[in-house]
């Protein structure tokens, strides 16, 4: 047995980087940084090829991915919300590699300076509690 410490990828999309990144500043609080890696991605839509691209290294004992998908009014958000979630879970179960997903669907996001702040401090959270749940899952 080895004492090699669990090594992570952090996956974030870069829509509404603002936000989304306080999900890797939540995360990097709770692991060191010897356990991680992080890497951006254009959009949520990105994220199950990417996490699927970093499965097969190897190199990983978890992934997590984070992003903010919010309704634009041009597009329906909750069937890209769907297709991330259903990707994500898709590619923990053809590669045994847990992947985790920070990903939040509000329904009433608009961008002022009230829900921008809420989402930053709820986005910090969630970074946290993806990194107790990558370190429980690599525990068991």
């Amino acid at each position: 047995m080895t004492n090699t410490p669990a090594r992570f990828a952090f996956v974030k999309a870069q829509w509404h980087a603002d936000i989304v990144d306080r999900a890797w500043d939540g995360f990097d609080e709770m692991t060191t940084d010897a356990q991680k890696d992080v890497f951006d991605v254009p959009g949520a839509f990105e994220m199950p090829l990417k996490a699927q691209q970093l499965a097969k290294t190897g190199k990983y004992d978890a992934i997590i991915c984070a992003a903010f998908v919010v309704d634009g009014g041009i597009y329906r958000h909750d069937f890209v919300a769907a297709a991330v979630v259903d990707g994500l879970m898709r590619v923990g179960l053809d590669t045994g590699v847990p992947v985790l997903s920070v990903s939040l669907t509000p329904h009433q996001y608009q961008e002022t300076d009230h829900h921008n702040a809420i989402y930053r401090a709820h986005f910090i959270e969630k970074g946290r509690e993806a990194a107790r749940a990558a370190l429980s899952i690599i525990a068991t």
